[in-house]
């Protein structure tokens, strides 16, 4: 028994210093996502129970559109990721210091000025127009968007010390913060079931300003006294002329962000506008437990970005063949496992929500082959992003964005939920094809042109 133990150590610990790093990750990060996946199961159910199904779909919608906020960093944290990695993989410390103080200045100014912006342009908006909902719900909505904007501005800042952390190849570090974020948030939802009557404001400061803080409290802590002081922000290493460097990479990083919008982020408002915001609460369930399959991927996938910057830092391709053939195993995988999890759903609908909400069988067949396709093009998109190779990527999404919008009102209206996944499908699903042909390109050393950039 003591020499089989001794046996999965040597196994677990065995390989190079990068593949031991990602196995060491992997493990701890596999433990939080197990928590973190119990405990988002659990904040369904509380939060319906709170504010019941309708207003939880008005409340995932809302919460939709002000994610798309995220799209205006330009690309900027993915080209910090890139560009810190790369100082820290050549030991240009100082230099890695100077994008994580300039990162934050860019950031700041940027989401200070949308946070203004935003918050004078939802003074003239009628939410309940734009979502299909009571209009005696407008002023509660315009009061929602408000605290969101404000968490969410700040939390964008905040994140860069998350970035830095996974492009120091310590994602669990980075999951751990936003699991303790999610279980408070959860705990806070327990307390105003118990204390306060069904509050879309409450719910907004539980979801966005709980994890905010924390963030904000872990960084300044471990940036005073913790292993990365040296790389703290300060005011004097701020240096503008890097943000050129830096959005030289993020830049496609951000036409592409700006591709997804149109592809991924107006789904909640399609569904809320064409078959009421009940059908959005219907989507956003099913999709969140096939979401679990595509999180324990992303405990392997986590750590893959970096650790790819890193080995094409240092040519070493071996590495990176024999890992891309590892991953792409995995996401074969996969698809066993939401074969079966689509089969047990009506089961695990019932005993986990009950009869608060109505979900299909078709409806589970759709999103458990979307997710397929997002785990397959997630697992190339993530080594081609850590090499920075993302031209292919960029075109095959702006092609896909321009029908985008229109196709899904369509099959909307045509097939009903459905009909909303197939668009993202596609995209999914084309990102996969073409970036495995790059992928293998670039491994062998043949890829030229367009495919090499």
């Amino acid at each position: 028994m003591k020499q089989k133990v001794q046996n999965i150590i040597k196994i677990l610990f065995s390989g190079s210093e990068r593949t031991v790093l990602i196995k060491k990750n992997i493990m701890a990060s596999s433990l939080l996502r197990v928590i973190s996946i119990v405990i988002s199961l659990m904040v369904v159910p509380a939060t319906i129970n709170y504010i019941n199904s309708e207003r939880y779909g008005i409340w995932l919608t809302l919460s939709s559109i002000i994610a798309w906020l995220s799209y205006f960093d330009f690309g900027f944290a993915h080209g910090f990721r890139n560009r810190f990695a790369e100082a820290v993989a050549k030991n240009e410390h100082i230099l890695a210091r100077k994008y994580v103080s300039t990162t934050y200045a860019v950031l700041t100014i940027i989401f200070t000025i949308l946070m203004i912006i935003t918050s004078i342009a939802n003074n003239y908006i009628n939410w309940s127009s734009v979502l299909n909902v009571d209009p005696g719900l407008n002023i509660e909505l315009k009061s929602v968007f408000r605290i969101l904007i404000l968490f969410f501005c700040i939390n964008i800042v905040a994140e860069v010390f998350s970035t830095m952390l996974i492009a120091s190849q310590r994602p669990a570090a980075s999951t751990a913060i936003k699991t303790i974020g999610n279980f408070l948030s959860l705990i806070a939802i327990i307390i105003l079931t118990y204390t306060t009557k069904g509050s879309l404001e409450y719910l907004a400061i539980a979801f966005s300003g709980i994890p905010c803080l924390l963030t904000i409290i872990v960084s300044i802590i471990v940036f005073c006294k913790g292993k990365y002081k040296k790389y703290a922000p300060s005011f004097s290493l701020i240096d503008f002329s890097l943000t050129k460097k830096i959005v030289g990479m993020g830049g496609q990083f951000f036409l592409i962000m700006l591709c997804l919008l149109f592809i991924f982020q107006f789904t909640n408002i399609i569904i809320s506008r064409e078959l009421g915001p009940e059908s959005v609460t219907i989507y956003n369930v099913t999709y969140k437990l096939f979401h679990i399959i595509e999180m324990v991927v992303m405990i392997v996938l986590s750590p893959i970005w970096s650790a790819y910057t890193d080995a094409y830092t240092h040519k070493d391709y071996g590495w990176m063949k024999r890992c891309s053939v590892k991953l792409e195993k995995m996401g074969l995988f996969s698809l066993s496992a939401l074969t079966l999890l689509t089969i047990i759903s009506p089961f695990v609908f019932s005993v986990w929500l009950g009869d608060n909400v109505n979900t299909s069988i078709q409806i589970s067949i759709a999103i458990a082959f979307f997710t397929f396709c997002k785990i397959m093009g997630a697992i190339y998109m993530h080594q081609l992003n850590g090499i920075g190779k993302v031209r292919i990527q960029l075109i095959t999404y702006i092609v896909i964005a321009v029908f985008a919008i229109p196709v899904m009102i369509y099959s909307c209206r045509q097939w009903g939920l459905v009909g909303i996944v197939i668009v993202p499908s596609i995209a999914f699903f084309a990102q996969f094809i073409i970036c495995r042909i790059q992928l293998k390109k670039i491994i062998n050393q043949t890829a030229t042109g367009i495919w090499n950039k």
